[in-house]
C-alpha cells in the first residue's frame, strides 16, 4: 500500500512538472507521432535506454523487461535488452563496458557483483549516462536508485500465506540456501513472523537445498521422515520449490504438508496448477522495468528540482536510495495471470 502511495505521488508529481514546464514555454523533447504537441513526457525513437543482466536467457527477466518496454511505448523512447549469458563476473563487466561505449541514454542494471560493477558504474555517470540498478545493487557505487523485493518483508507474506494454509498450527520448515543474503533474509522474515505473530507454530527444521531441485528433494524427503507431524514447508527460490513439492509427492502428503515457493517460472506455476505448490511469492519485476525507466527518463531529461539550484553539485538526491517493490501470492486462482508469453 505504501509503495503504490508512493506512485501516485511521483505521477502526480511528474504531471505537475510537464504542466510547468509547458506553461512556462521551455523546449522539451518531441516524437514525430506526437501531432505537435511537445510534452516533457514524450521522447525520441533516437533515445535508447538499455536493461543489462546477468544469466540474461532466464525467464526472471522477462517481467522486468516488459515493464521496461512498457514505459519505452508510453514515452515514445526505443530499449534493448543485453547482458552476460553466464553466471561470470567478468562477463557482466564487460558486456556493460560494451553498453556504455554506444552511448546510450540510460542503463538499468541488475549487478552480479557489487564491487566489481562499482567501477563501470562511476565510469557510465561520470560521461553523463544515468543507471538505476534493480534486483541486485551495487550501493557503494554512484547509481541514482535501487529497485528490488524486500526479502524480509518477502518472507514475512510467505509465513502469513503458509499459516492460513495450515490453520495456524503446526510444526514447519525452510528449505534454502544460507550464505545468500537474499535468502538469508526471506528465512529470517518468515522465522521471525512464525515466532512473533503464531504462537501454534514453531520451524522446527532449516535446511540447505543449494538451490538445486534434486537436492532439494532430498532434503525435504530427510526432514518428512524426521517430523511426521510436518504440516508446512517454505522452499525460498524456484529450482528449492519444485524440489520440494516433488518430495511432498513423493511421499504421497499432497495436501497434507503444504508448500509456499518463490518466483514464478514454468515449473513452479505447473506444481501450483497441479495442486502440489500451494502458493508462490511473484516479485515486483514489472515493477522494477518500468519505474527503473521513469526513472532514468527524468534523470537524463533533467525533470527532477529537489532543490532550487544543481542538486548534483549540492549533493542532493532527487529519488528514493532504495524502492521496494513488492510482491504478489500466486495461487490456482490466478496463476494463469503469470505464465510467460
Amino acid at each position: 500500500m505504501r509503495f503504490k502511495k508512493f506512485l501516485s505521488v511521483l505521477m502526480s508529481v511528474m504531471l505537475l512538472g510537464t504542466m510547468t514546464l509547458t506553461g512556462c514555454g521551455k523546449a522539451a523533447p518531441s516524437s514525430t507521432a506526437n501531432s505537435g504537441n511537445s510534452s516533457v513526457m514524450v521522447g525520441s525513437k533516437d533515445e535508447k535506454y538499455v536493461m543489462v543482466t546477468f544469466v540474461s536467457g532466464i525467464s526472471y527477466w522477462k517481467g522486468a523487461y516488459k515493464g521496461m518496454e512498457d514505459a519505452g511505448k508510453n514515452l515514445g523512447i526505443s530499449v534493448q535488452y543485453t547482458g552476460a549469458n553466464e553466471y561470470d563476473i567478468n562477463q557482466e563487466v564487460t558486456v556493460l563496458e560494451q553498453v556504455i561505449a554506444q552511448k546510450p541514454a540510460g542503463i538499468l542494471l541488475t549487478c552480479i557483483n557489487a564491487d566489481a560493477l562499482k567501477a563501470p558504474i562511476d565510469k557510465a555517470i561520470s560521461q553523463g549516462i544515468p543507471v538505476i540498478t534493480f534486483d541486485s545493487d551495487s550501493p557503494a557505487s554512484g547509481r541514482y536508485s535501487f529497485l528490488a523485493t524486500s526479502n524480509y518483508s518477502a518472507g514475512q507474506n510467505a509465513a502469513i500465506a503458509l499459516a492460513k494454509l495450515v490453520g495456524e498450527k503446526g510444526n514447519v520448515a525452510v528449505v534454502t540456501q544460507p550464505g545468500q543474503l537474499n535468502h538469508e533474509e526471506r528465512t529470517a522474515g518468515f522465522k521471525e513472523t512464525i515466532e512473533k505473530q503464531y504462537p501454534n507454530m514453531k520451524v522446527v527444521s532449516v535446511q540447505s537445498g543449494e538451490s538445486d531441485q534434486i537436492k532439494s528433494a532430498q532434503v525435504t524427503a530427510g526432514i518428512l521422515q524426521a517430523n511426521p507431524d510436518l504440516v508446512g514447508v517454505f522452499a525460498t527460490e524456484a529450482s528449492t520449490g519444485v524440489g520440494v513439492a516433488t518430495a511432498v509427492k513423493e511421499a504421497d502428503k499432497v495436501g497434507k504438508v503444504h508448500v509456499v515457493s518463490f518466483d514464478t517460472d514454468k515449473g513452479t506455476l505447473d506444481q501450483i496448477k497441479g495442486g502440489v505448490i500451494d502458493a508462490t511469492i511473484a516479485q515486483g519485476t514489472w515493477n522494477m522495468g518500468y519505474w527503473g525507466t521513469m526513472y532514468l527518463y527524468n534523470l537524463k531529461h533533467d525533470l527532477l528540482k529537489p532543490i532550487d539550484g544543481d542538486w548534483k553539485t549540492a549533493k542532493v538526491t532527487p529519488l528514493p536510495p532504495s524502492v521496494d517493490t513488492g510482491v504478489t501470492i500466486v495461487t490456482k486462482d490466478n496463476v494463469d495471470y503469470f505464465y510467460s508469453k
